[in-house]
């Protein structure tokens, strides 16, 4: 987006209507994850023989984002966002069909290799909010990246209300009509995408960056791990959630009630956040961000009620989004155009990387230590994030 667009109406009205169609693919791309955190916990929990397996099959899906962040960075680099976007529907689509598969056969591992395709396609669709990006101007890219992300309380508000009203729909397998209703959503994503315009792949530079050289930028640094442990704390929590309140007698409903909150909470602010960043700083909201996680933490080991569930769960979503914001911001501010897809592929493999690690440990810190030691592991994390801040601090003093 030119900067001429700035001072364009005509210009401006075409960015805020690529930015709605990245709204509106974020929503439909996150409402199948959101009802996934709901229930996959509690099918895994069901399937497999060893319960600290519980959450693997979200820990998978996660190693397949990770793993997503370098092919994606290819495909948008050679094909463009609209042919990259539409392929990580696709994924979503196929993930749907053999999560629906393993409830039908009753195999936990057939199940896990749904998280696959699933994995995959979440990892593309991380790129919505690059995207929007990259449509905006630099006066508006902070309100455009918060409200693509903010796409995600359509999905926090359909992902669980979807879970709690087809979970029955196939007695005796439970979430089986699930399945089939998330798989229609990347399947609307793929028709909004079929008439929109968005960036081309963007031009090759005459001389390349080493990834080292991008690495290597304390910059990049900073927004890359704060990105990662405002996911990562987030991830850690909100996995183990549903089984601890099933531990503690509540039902499914209950639950998928407590996590559709906190994927509320998740992107809701995303309406303003970009303006608080405008007016108070990037590092400011971010500092706010793990002032509110640790807020979780506090309320979590008050008690195990609904209600201490709930509130913990919703200031683990806003800590999480204004600290994630907070770092794609950040990051947009670290890279020139031809080094784009290069660093934003090289960031989301770290951040997914992080996920994945929380996804796979999160059922084993709960099976061994219990909630407790769950929600105590976000403190030493929240430390690191305010020191990555100071030290940013410090060099931008120093320049």
């Amino acid at each position: 987006m030119s900067i001429a667009a700035a001072s364009d109406p005509a210009a401006e009205r075409r960015m805020k209507r690529k930015v709605l169609l990245l709204f509106w693919c974020q929503a439909l791309m996150n409402a199948s994850v959101v009802g996934q955190i709901a229930m996959a916990p509690l099918i895994g929990h069901s399937l497999a023989e060893d319960k600290s397996l519980a959450t693997l099959p979200l820990g998978l899906q996660m190693l397949a984002t990770m793993a997503a962040s370098i092919p994606a960075g290819v495909i948008f680099a050679r094909l463009g966002r609209k042919a990259g976007f539409m392929l990580g529907a696709l994924g979503t689509f196929l993930g749907a069909i053999v999560f629906g598969l393993g409830i039908r056969q009753g195999d936990f591992w057939l199940y896990c290799l749904g998280a696959l395709p699933t994995g995959l396609g979440f990892g593309i669709a991380q790129h919505y909010r690059f995207a929007a990006a990259e449509v905006a101007t630099p006066a508006y890219r902070p309100r455009a990246i918060s409200l693509v992300m903010a796409g995600g309380i359509v999905s926090a508000i359909a992902g669980p209300e979807i879970v709690k009203h087809t979970r029955d729909l196939f007695e005796p397998f439970l979430f089986l009509g699930t399945y089939m209703a998330l798989g229609v959503l990347p399947l609307l994503c793929l028709a909004l995408l079929s008439g929109a315009t968005l960036p081309p792949a963007p031009p090759r530079p005459k001389v390349a960056v080493p990834l080292a050289a991008i690495l290597r930028r304390p910059a990049f640094l900073v927004a890359a791990l704060t990105g990662a442990i405002a996911y990562g704390t987030m991830n850690l929590v909100m996995t183990s959630t549903p089984i601890e309140m099933m531990l503690c007698g509540f039902s499914v409903s209950a639950s998928a009630t407590v996590i559709q909150m906190h994927a509320v909470s998740m992107f809701a602010p995303g309406f303003v956040t970009g303006r608080l960043i405008g007016r108070f700083g990037v590092t400011q909201v971010i500092l706010w961000g793990a002032a509110l996680t640790a807020g979780c933490v506090a309320v979590a080991l008050m008690g195990e009620t609904f209600w201490h569930f709930s509130v913990a769960l919703v200031l683990l979503g806003v800590g999480w989004n204004f600290m994630f914001v907070g770092a794609t911001t950040l990051l947009a501010e670290c890279h020139s155009p031809e080094e784009r897809v290069k660093a934003q592929a090289a960031n989301d493999f770290i951040v997914f990387g992080t996920v994945a690690a929380t996804a796979l440990s999160s059922g084993a810190v709960h099976a061994a230590g219990g909630w407790w030691a769950l929600n105590l592991a976000l403190v030493p994390a929240l430390v690191v994030a305010v020191g990555l801040l100071a030290l940013r601090g410090r060099l931008r003093a120093a320049a």
